[in-house]
């Protein structure tokens, strides 16, 4: 016996109920979390049956870390290319608030060419050559909006459902819902490209409050696909399996004494990733891919991409992988600099995710996959339709300013209507003007073709029932593009 249970047999019982009712309060959550997170034989990841016949098996979400401007890429607005270095309304300036302009800013409008594409006739930006060849197979939502205008908060609350840290990422509640179909890889895998992590950092990707073994695992196209993955110099496999299986002997005793849900996600993990020593490094590598879809994506083994990233991404779905993230920073265009001009760098940015992205919806489709793999792509929040006046004057570059107001995200496959351009904004691009979307009505939408109720998918901690689309019950499943 040890010291402590010695001391809690001299304890009455009045005693214990007059000390613990925060811990009885934690037995019966603890109870309630079910056998996954309290019986350390259970495999967290399992398959789990849905709320309702879903739609999409699994997910791709790009996201353009820093938001591209939807007024180069998608919504065209020809009445404000004629307002065009026109001072810009009091109206749309009172009581906003912005990340940079200041005083009163000119019109701008946009600097590249539009034309309709597609037996939809979505208007498409000349930067987008490949994707205004798939516009018939995907939705173009033009009418987003979000409360956030600054990076980090806008990131993690389109993700994780909070503008603060600590919360579950979208791919963290998918898995947490409905498991893994493939238990050699992780249930929700994460990419980054160009260059940086996203504002909000790797919290994008976290769990929060789930057990953690539901947060993504980021994967490398260079080195070790994982890190730490291989083993110590020195260390063979089955040294390898018999100190994994003194671990988890050491565990499942720290399970049953302590009940603790986190020390079951921990021997899970642990099994996880000895599998993954063999299984991802498979997955991972883009080099067995034949040299006709090389030549379709853009991509290149053994190079950091978003072509190989967005080839890797299709491999990943393919191989039973639940929720794929990519993140590809780069698009935050203030015009401060060169690097952050418009006419300069948003060319550069849009060549090397243009091909990628209309490569993988193709891939998808002759592959038979892509009625059953959900394609999200967007930003975080929009841009001005005023040019950025960063400390109330002008420079020699060319940008735009943060705006929650209205953006554009496109969606494609996974029971998502095809050839639909869906929402509109006012004649500047200024605010939604059809069919308003918010970022809550995006994560209900995605959960529930997903076959998951987002009502009714939720943890217990801090005393509420969490859920991606928070407290309230303002979500909607956007059933308008449903197919």
């Amino acid at each position: 016996m040890t010291p402590e249970l010695k001391q809690l047999q001299e304890k009455t019982r009045r005693h214990f109920l007059e000390q613990s009712p925060l811990g009885l309060a934690a037995m019966y959550l603890a109870d309630k979390l079910g056998a996954a997170a309290t019986n350390p034989q259970a495999n967290p990841l399992s398959v789990r049956k849905p709320h309702h016949e879903p739609k999409a098996q699994a997910v791709i979400y790009m996201h353009m870390a820093g938001s591209p401007s939807q007024l180069e890429l998608f919504d065209y607005k020809p009445e404000l290319i004629k307002y065009n270095g026109k001072p810009c309304p009091d109206e749309l300036l009172k009581g906003k608030r912005f990340a940079f302009i200041k005083g009163v800013p000119q019109m701008m409008g946009t600097p590249y060419q539009f034309a309709q594409h597609g037996k939809s006739g979505g208007w498409v930006s000349e930067l987008l050559p490949h994707f205004s060849k798939v516009v018939d197979d995907v939705t173009i939502i033009r009418s987003m909006t979000t409360d956030q205008f600054n990076h980090a908060p806008a990131q993690l609350f389109l993700h994780t459902g909070t503008p603060r840290f600590g919360g579950a990422a979208m791919g963290a509640w998918a898995t947490y819902g409905l498991g893994s179909e493939n238990q050699d890889l992780p249930g929700y895998v994460v990419l980054v490209g160009g260059g940086n992590n996203p504002d909000a950092g790797k919290s994008l990707w976290g769990s929060g409050f789930l057990p953690s073994v539901y947060q993504g695992v980021q994967c490398r196209t260079q080195g070790d696909p994982v890190l730490f993955l291989s083993d110590p110099e020195g260390m063979t496999r089955s040294l390898r399996r018999k100190t994994l299986d003194a671990i988890k002997d050491l565990n499942e005793l720290q399970q049953q004494r302590e009940g603790d849900p986190e020390t079951a996600a921990r021997i899970s993990q642990y099994e996880l990733a000895y599998r993954m020593q063999m299984s991802v490094p498979d997955v991972m590598d883009i080099q067995k891919e034949p040299a006709h879809i090389h030549k379709l994506y853009g991509s290149e083994p053994g190079k950091v991409s978003f072509a190989n990233n967005c080839l890797l991404a299709r491999r990943l779905v393919e191989k039973g992988v639940r929720f794929v993230q990519l993140f590809q920073w780069g698009w935050d265009h203030h015009g401060s600099s060169k690097r952050e001009d418009i006419r300069h760098d948003l060319p550069i940015r849009t060549r090397n995710i243009d091909q990628p992205v209309a490569a993988l919806v193709q891939d998808l489709k002759q592959r038979g996959l892509l009625d059953k793999t959900l394609i999200v792509w967007g930003g975080e929040f929009g841009r001005t339709p005023m040019r950025e006046n960063r400390g109330g004057s002008y420079g020699s570059f060319v940008g735009r300013d943060h705006h929650p107001y209205a953006f554009t995200m496109w969606m494609a496959g996974g029971g998502i209507k095809r050839g639909l351009n869906y929402g509109s904004t006012d004649e500047i691009g200024y605010y939604p003007a059809e069919n308003k979307v918010a970022v809550r009505d995006i994560q209900a939408t995605v959960l529930h073709l997903l076959g998951l109720d987002a009502r009714k998918l939720s943890y217990p901690f801090q005393g509420l029932n969490q859920r991606l689309i928070g407290p309230t019950d303002e979500a909607r499943v956007l059933n308008d593009l449903i197919a």
